[in-house]
Order: C-alpha cells, then sequence, then structure tokens
C-alpha cells in the first residue's frame, strides 16, 4: 500500500452508509481556497441528477482514530468545497482501523506513517493540536492554489509522492512574493512557471525542467 493512498482500490474497509461531512476530522492545517473554488465550479458543472453519482464517485479515504472518528487522508479540497455547496454526507473508505490508540499514540502513527501535514498557511510546522477540528476551519494556504494551478498548466507532472503540491508550494513560497499571489495570480503564475523549469526545482517530485 502507498504511503498515501486516495483511491477506493486502496481500501480495507469500505463504508457504505454516508459520514456527515461535518463529523470529519482534517489531517492537515491548510488548503487553498483557489483549489476549493476550482472543485466547487465543477460540482456546480454537473447537472442535478448527476450530483448523487458524483458523490458516490469521489469516496474520501479516511483512517479511523479514538472514538471511531473518521479522519481524512486525502481529497481535503473536495471535502471542503462540497461542505461550502451545502452537501451534508459523502461516502469514505477505511484505510486504516487505528482507533485502538489513544490520541497521543494515533497522531504519532500518522506522523510516521506520513499520514498528516501539520504545516501553517507560512510553511511553518505546527503542534498536532493546530490542525482543526472540522474541514470548515481549514486555513487557506494561496501557495497551495497556486502549486495547483501550476500542475496543471504543465509546469510539473502529477506524482504519487505523498504531499507533492505541499512540497511545490513551499518551494514557490520561498521564490514569490505573497502579494503577488494574493494581488496578481497570473503574474505569480508566469513566475511559477520558469521557477518550476529551473534547476533549482529539479529536486521536486514531478518536475519537467532540462537538467543540462
Amino acid at each position: 500500500m502507498k504511503n498515501n493512498p486516495s483511491r477506493a482500490s486502496d481500501y480495507i474497509d469500505p463504508v457504505l452508509k454516508p459520514v456527515p461531512i461535518g463529523d470529519l476530522k482534517p489531517t492537515q492545517i491548510t488548503v487553498g481556497m483557489g483549489e476549493v473554488a476550482e472543485k466547487r465550479r465543477r460540482w456546480k458543472a454537473q447537472a442535478a441528477d448527476k450530483k448523487a453519482n458524483y458523490v458516490r464517485e469521489h469516496m474520501i479515504p479516511v483512517i479511523l482514530g479514538p472514538e471511531k472518528t473518521h479522519y481524512i487522508l486525502d481529497h481535503h479540497h473536495l471535502a471542503r468545497a462540497l461542505h461550502e455547496e451545502k452537501v451534508k454526507h459523502i461516502f469514505v473508505y477505511v484505510v486504516s482501523d487505528l482507533s485502538m490508540l489513544d490520541r497521543g499514540a494515533f497522531w504519532y502513527m500518522l506522523d510516521n506513517r506520513n499520514w498528516m501535514h501539520p504545516f501553517d498557511e507560512d510553511g511553518r510546522r505546527r503542534d498536532y493540536d493546530a490542525i482543526p477540528e472540522r474541514v470548515s476551519d481549514l486555513v487557506d494556504d494561496p501557495f497551495r492554489s497556486l502549486a495547483g494551478s501550476l500542475r496543471r498548466a504543465g509546469g510539473y507532472a502529477k506524482d504519487e509522492t505523498p504531499y507533492t503540491e505541499f512540497l511545490w508550494a513551499d518551494f514557490l513560497r520561498r521564490r514569490i512574493a505573497r502579494k503577488t499571489v494574493n494581488g496578481d495570480f497570473e503574474e505569480a503564475l508566469d513566475q511559477a512557471l520558469q521557477l518550476a523549469a529551473s534547476k533549482e526545482a529539479r529536486y521536486l517530485p514531478g518536475w519537467a525542467g532540462i537538467d543540462r
């Protein structure tokens, strides 16, 4: 099994009963709200009679934590987008059952399996208790949105390395001014495309530049 499974084929226990999105617990601090907006756009583009199937086809991978609580392993942006669109329930599949652990051991296990990302919107690692309790409380990181747009623009290839887009977000954060990302996103994307093709980025997963 991969470190960060995100496909229904990776599950160990399907949950056929939908779970309230409001009950899902994040395993990261931030999302890119630009990415959330993109997923909301895709949701709105679905015909009304197709939306139930869309929810079924986009199951959320979870870890069972203490008290059988569902912790999101991947697709935080989708969960937040559907929450913003007033969707009440979503289907999940269980990747691992760690419900026998106490809270401290649970977070330690997630950390060591690379199943969490406790970094804030400034790229700083935080304590486990900084991770929000609800998807509605996830914090916006504009560089995560920039990294997502960069991938869609061909700046780097999709890669199975866990948290690839967060790694790219951190790379961009160190080189592009936040005021540019917030005030002129197209300019920030142009800068990101140039940086993505440079040797500076060659250590990153999915790098598509030319090593000369």
